[in-house]
This record gives C-alpha cells, sequence and structure tokens, in this order.
C-alpha cells in the first residue's frame, strides 16, 4: 500500500494512503475489515511515531486492547482512492480510552468516520488497568467534534437467533499478540451474513470485542434481524467472544 503524507501533530496522526483491492470487496468497495484494520493500524501509528512502541508499552506492563468501535460510512471508499485517515485521543470514558477518526478523500470529502473504546492492560497478567494508571505519556482529551454515533454495548435477544455456522480461528488470523486480530473479525461477520445482506454497503457497523479468540478456537455464530439491522455474536469456548451490529 502506498503511502503518500504522514503528520504528527499534538493531539494525533494524519496519514494519506490508498485503497487497494485487497481493501475492497467484488463490488471494488471497501471492507469493513479493512476500515478496523486501518484503526487498529493508525492507533499504532501514532504512538510509534511518539517513540511509544509495542515493546515500549510491553515493556511499561501497559497495553491498549480495543474494546468497542463504531464506523458510519458516509459515502463508501473505493479501490483506489487516496484517504487523508486521521486519528486522534477522544479522552478517558470509565474504564476505557476513546480514539476517533476520520477518513476522507483528497477533496476534503468525509468518506468513514470512527469512534473506539480502549482498555488498558496489563500484558503480563492481563489485569484492566484504568486509563489514569497509563504512565508512558499524557493521554489526551478533545472537543473536536465527530459525525459518527457513539460506541454502544450490543446485546442480541436469547429468542428468536438463527445458527450462522462456525467459524474456526486459523493461522492467518492471528496478529502478534497472538489471537483473532480484531480487522479481521469484519470478515468473520460478513462471511456468515445472510445472503441478501452481504452485497450491501452498510451505513453503520457496531461491534463489542468481549473475549480473545485464539488458535483453534471454534466460534459458533448466531444471528437476529430486527428494523434496528443485523445482529450478530460470536460465541467461543470461553464464553463470548464478540458482538456485531449491521446498520443497512
Amino acid at each position: 500500500m502506498e503511502s503518500f503524507k504522514q503528520e504528527l501533530y499534538e493531539n494525533g496522526y494524519f496519514r494519506q494512503e490508498e485503497l487497494v483491492f485487497r481493501d475492497c470487496d467484488r463490488e471494488q468497495r471497501v471492507r469493513v475489515s479493512a476500515l478496523l484494520s486501518k484503526m487498529a493500524s493508525f492507533a499504532g501509528y501514532d504512538y510509534d511515531a511518539r517513540g511509544l512502541t509495542h515493546e515500549v508499552l510491553w515493556a511499561h506492563r501497559e497495553v491498549f486492547l480495543l474494546s468497542r468501535a463504531s464506523i458510519k460510512i458516509h459515502d463508501c471508499p473505493r479501490a483506489q482512492d487516496v484517504l487523508d485517515i486521521t486519528t486522534w485521543e477522544a479522552g478517558p470514558k470509565a474504564a476505557h480510552m476513546g480514539r476517533n477518526y476520520e477518513m476522507k478523500d483528497r477533496r476534503g470529502r468525509l468518506r468513514a468516520s470512527a469512534r473506539t473504546d480502549w482498555i488498558l492492560v496489563d500484558p503480563e497478567t492481563r489485569k484492566i488497568l484504568r486509563p489514569s494508571a497509563f504512565t508512558a505519556k499524557p493521554l489526551m482529551t478533545s472537543d473536536r467534534p465527530l459525525d459518527c454515533p457513539e460506541t454502544r454495548k450490543i446485546v442480541l435477544p436469547k429468542e428468536g437467533r438463527e445458527a450462522l455456522g462456525t467459524r474456526t480461528v486459523r493461522w492467518s488470523d492471528l496478529d502478534g499478540n497472538g489471537h483473532l486480530f480484531s480487522g479481521n473479525y469484519g470478515d468473520v461477520v460478513w462471511d456468515a451474513l445472510p445472503e441478501d445482506l452481504q452485497p450491501l454497503v452498510p451505513k453503520e457497523f457496531h461491534i463489542n470485542y468481549s473475549r480473545e479468540a485464539v488458535l483453534g478456537d471454534t466460534l459458533t455464530l448466531e444471528g437476529f434481524r430486527s428494523e434496528a439491522g443485523y445482529f450478530m455474536e460470536g460465541l467461543g469456548p470461553r464464553g463470548s467472544c464478540f458482538t456485531a451490529l449491521c446498520v443497512f
């Protein structure tokens, strides 16, 4: 993927990137998994540019894990679009740390926006820490407006669900932490959606990451269709792994 320009500023990071075929579906429209992947990557780019690499944070025993995300697609990006992607910290929210994103084209038109919530974790003990315990740098906040719905807790009803099959976590699904990469959940969801929904472009996508899925885990996928959208849950051997909502 070709990069054209990048910039670090006080509370955020900017970079231009071109969408290529691997980011897109058969209609050459960006996949939700690609948007999720860019969000995870750009959070890392921001901290890397400040000298806070994965290795540095691990040594501090302070790493952030993605907990929730909400995406709004204003005008679906397509293959060969060049996006100006900006991310900035949005301040602590109880046990979470917020981070926002905007993806604009080179004419300045907003194509997608997102909000994410992250939890601070001791990577050795897996203990969840308060954002105030983060010592690597001051956490920033922002009142910059963002045209994107807030992250939300997603709960499926117990009755009326439909079985969507299973998905086993494979080697190629894993990230450097040894679990199913947060971006890959978008493809897990889309591969399991009912056929009439798979070709549609979502207006919004929401996801909660509840438990890690590791190599060999089999997720049992269940869905629920309502006027609010299509809900999905992935149930792993240790309980619910994720819940998601696709709004069309």
